[in-house]
């Protein structure tokens, strides 16, 4: 598996992987930024590539002043582009450094899938690449880069039309990436997880409401800030933080945490009651997507609040996981929270009722099923 991401803090990665190793496959994982205690699952090995500053360093002073946010605005595409180049130099001498030649070569997004392409001809192995998200319709953060944007999205249709499978996170991008790309192999690996049973009270109301993700731009964090003062819960932001984004972020009366386990955020969300699961509606991406966090709430059986956008909420009306309110509007985020609170037992129930269907079970068998073919 190649992944640029942090493959310690990357549930879908690690899911997939001990899913795998679980069946009797060997997994090897070549990622970044892994922490020398981290504890791979049974059966799986990691090879870590670091990455360059900026990625990891240390947060910047409480707010840049406009000649440096220009500046970062201005380079950081260029920055991330010597970085990417940087990790994959890395990590084509480590894949042919880690044992034996592999069966299959797994490429996590596309930001890996060239050198995964390379790497299965190498080795006459098969390429499974893994779009975690659509990638041209992602947010983009920085300067326009329409050549390189073009240049990518042309590159992963010709790229992807050689794997053996593709898998997705849902069916918005698999339909985008069929009737976009021609590609008829496309296979739906949700972000599900494993539902866990957890040793607090069950809630007969609600005590708080979490957001449990990524702190950054174009998530509606903003907006969560905004009808924090109205609302009658205390609200938590919690998960790793585009550092120079949350310099500039106000988060009214909401708690921000760091980010910490899964195992962790289960409880959190367990003992608070209600899950925010929030993002724009400017990109593509985000009209298609179904992030973690929704399937993270049904995994610990906690009803959602979330923005009414295209597959998101899609899935919470077809299963009544909770309420959903207008993007970009705090006042309708507050009435929905309280129509929540005043429904909670309702959705409670409904919640529990989704769990046999959108939880890992169904998308595992999904993974097991292109891996055995």
């Amino acid at each position: 598996m190649l992944a640029q991401s942090p493959v310690a803090g990357d549930s879908r990665i690690l899911r997939e992987a001990s899913t795998l190793a679980a069946s009797g496959h060997e997994v090897h994982i070549i990622g970044r930024e892994i922490p020398d205690d981290f504890a791979p699952p049974a059966g799986v090995t990691v090879s870590s590539i670091g990455m360059a500053r900026g990625y990891g360093s240390p947060p910047g002073p409480r707010r840049r002043p406009p000649p440096m946010r220009a500046a970062r605005w201005l380079l950081l595409p260029e920055h991330r582009r010597a970085v990417e180049h940087a990790w994959v130099e890395q990590a084509r001498d480590v894949a042919g450094t880690t044992g034996p030649s592999p069966d299959v070569v797994h490429a996590h997004d596309f930001n890996t899938l060239p050198l995964g392409v390379e790497l299965s001809r190498r080795f006459g192995a098969r390429l499974v690449y893994d779009a975690h998200e659509f990638w041209s319709g992602r947010p983009r953060i920085g300067r326009p880069t329409p050549l390189r944007t073009a240049r990518e999205r042309r590159l992963e249709k010709e790229f992807g039309r050689q794997a053996a499978a593709v898998l997705t996170v849902g069916e918005g991008v698999a339909t985008a990436l069929r009737e976009d790309y021609g590609w008829p192999h496309v296979h739906v690996v949700r972000n599900t997880f494993e539902p866990r049973i957890m040793d607090v009270p069950a809630l007969t109301e609600p005590d708080g409401a979490v957001y449990a993700g990524r702190l950054a731009p174009y998530r509606e964090l903003e907006v969560i800030a905004a009808a924090s003062h109205s609302l009658d819960l205390p609200v938590t932001l919690i998960g790793p933080a585009d550092r120079s984004w949350l310099a500039r972020f106000e988060p009214g009366v909401a708690t921000v945490r760091s980010p910490t386990s899964i195992e962790d955020v289960d409880r959190v969300l367990a003992e608070a009651g209600i899950a925010l699961v929030t993002h724009s509606d400017r990109w593509p991406n985000h009209r298609l997507a179904l992030p973690n966090k929704l399937f993270h709430a049904v995994r610990v059986g906690v009803p959602v609040v979330a923005t009414d956008v295209g597959e998101l909420a899609k899935t919470v009306r077809q299963y009544g996981l909770g309420r959903l309110y207008r993007p970009g509007d705090h006042h309708d985020l507050v009435q929905a929270v309280r129509s929540a609170i005043a429904d909670y037992p309702v959705l409670r129930t409904s919640v529990a009722a989704a769990i046999p269907a959108l939880t890992w079970q169904s998308d595992k068998a999904v993974l097991l099923e292109v891996y055995a073919g």
